[in-house]
């Protein structure tokens, strides 16, 4: 792959400037699936607001009985996220979407009325069936939608959307729970499911381009030998490593934080409120740029970059001045979210770029899963070892970020020579 550095601009970090039609889907199509996504994430929003509380309250579960029937889901999502990918590429992606969508609300009314660990868990699990294969599922009938070149731009307008539609949700909510009943409380959660309803009859009208023939499988479960591909799996793996600013924000800072004395608890929620707003406006801009794998790439490297940057500041000692940590803290939140942007960007273009047309579907929902991955491991890593060994810690995940940042250049400069050769996967699987 060409070098895509310029003499002029080697180390120049350029990001275009948005108007406010960049912020707009480009076609009735994107239009819609904006929407569409906006109803769900409001949704999403009244269920994250209220759904703890309901369930350690009106549904009668401890703490760890959550904890626990939580996990279950979230390992039963896992496991079902590539055959759903797989029957994606058969019936086509936005049939499958729809059909999570309306699951998932069928889930969300149900986890409105269960009570003990078991029906708990057992809907959870069935609502996290559907849950993780939207994110890959989305990314597919995006790049259909927007076509060449666009890709990215409208991945993170829909990102944008989404987390207007989060807050929004969690503002609508907050009134009512403040109201101690039982069917009020109900009630956020079946306004949950009414919402993907919307959002899937929105999904119904919505036209996409015809899919190229896809590759075929006995079994849905042989799905997961239809990404042969090292090198596509290692790219995987490499975003895996950058997602982790995920747990930075959630875990990293706001213990680093509340580990300093005499820092302000306050400091924690008015860096997730810096998050959330840079995110929602800088999104588009960040992926504007990102049109081409070249420019994945690049994007891939200045989140590595960024997320290096934050871990050398979180390596400040630990006897600095009350301003210097609010200052070190704000400054270490701006390169998370620098960095969180230019990952988002990088992976949509690339993962979608790489996957093969009659595979598509399987291939992103393979590449989601270093998201479930992240979410698993990056606790214990940044808790068990990062904190526990202190600035030597967060020098070394500075490390780490940097290596990660370097690196998807090399894989996919063979992606490429391997997609010359045409040296791909055999577009027929079975399970014999």
């Amino acid at each position: 792959m060409t070098d895509p550095r310029t003499r002029t601009g080697r180390w120049r970090v350029r990001i275009p400037r948005p108007s406010l039609r960049d912020y707009l889907p480009g076609n009735p199509a994107g239009r819609l699936f904006a929407l569409a996504t906006l109803m769900s994430s409001f949704g999403t929003g009244l269920f994250l607001a209220g759904a703890t509380v309901f369930f350690t309250t009106a549904a009668g579960l401890t703490h760890v009985q959550l904890g626990v029937g939580l996990g279950i889901a979230a390992f039963v999502g896992l496991v079902a996220t590539v055959p759903l990918g797989a029957l994606a590429d058969r019936a086509g992606a936005r049939t499958v979407l729809v059909g999570a969508l309306l699951w998932r609300a069928i889930c969300f009314a149900a986890l409105a009325f269960v009570q003990g660990p078991v029906a708990f868990t057992v809907a959870a699990s069935c609502q996290a069936v559907a849950q993780n294969a939207t994110g890959p599922l989305t990314q597919a009938l995006v790049g259909g939608i927007a076509g060449e070149g666009d890709r990215a731009r409208m991945m993170a307008v829909v990102r944008t959307v989404r987390n207007v539609g989060f807050s929004l949700g969690a503002l609508a909510a907050t009134p009512l729970l403040l109201v101690d009943d039982i069917w009020v409380n109900r009630g956020v959660l079946i306004g949950n499911a009414v919402a993907f309803v919307v959002s899937a009859l929105l999904m119904v009208r919505l036209r996409t381009p015809a899919p190229a023939g896809a590759a075929t499988f006995r079994n849905p479960f042989t799905a997961f030998r239809a990404v042969g591909d090292w090198r596509y799996l290692a790219l995987a793996g490499l975003n895996s490593v950058l997602t982790l600013h995920m747990t930075l924000l959630a875990v990293g800072l706001p213990l680093w934080v509340t580990g300093r004395d005499g820092a302000p608890e306050a400091l924690v929620p008015a860096l997730v409120f810096v998050n959330t707003v840079l995110a929602v406006l800088l999104q588009v801009p960040f992926a504007k740029g990102v049109t081409d794998p070249r420019a994945g790439v690049r994007a891939l490297r200045r989140a590595g970059l960024a997320l290096a940057g934050c871990a050398v500041v979180l390596a400040a000692p630990g006897d600095t001045a009350v301003s210097l940590t609010v200052v070190a803290a704000l400054a270490a939140c701006v390169l998370l979210t620098a960095g969180e942007l230019w990952q988002a960007a990088g992976a949509w273009e690339l993962s979608y770029t790489y996957a093969p047309d009659d595979r598509r579907n399987v291939y992103l929902s393979v590449f989601s899963l270093g998201f479930a991955v992240q979410d698993m491991a990056g606790p214990l890593l940044i808790t068990g070892v990062v904190l526990a060994q202190g600035p030597a810690g967060w020098l070394g995940l500075a490390a780490l970020f940097a290596a990660a940042s370097l690196l998807p250049g090399v894989v996919v400069r063979r992606l490429e020579r391997s997609q010359a050769r045409g040296a791909t996967a055999p577009a027929t699987v079975s399970d014999t």
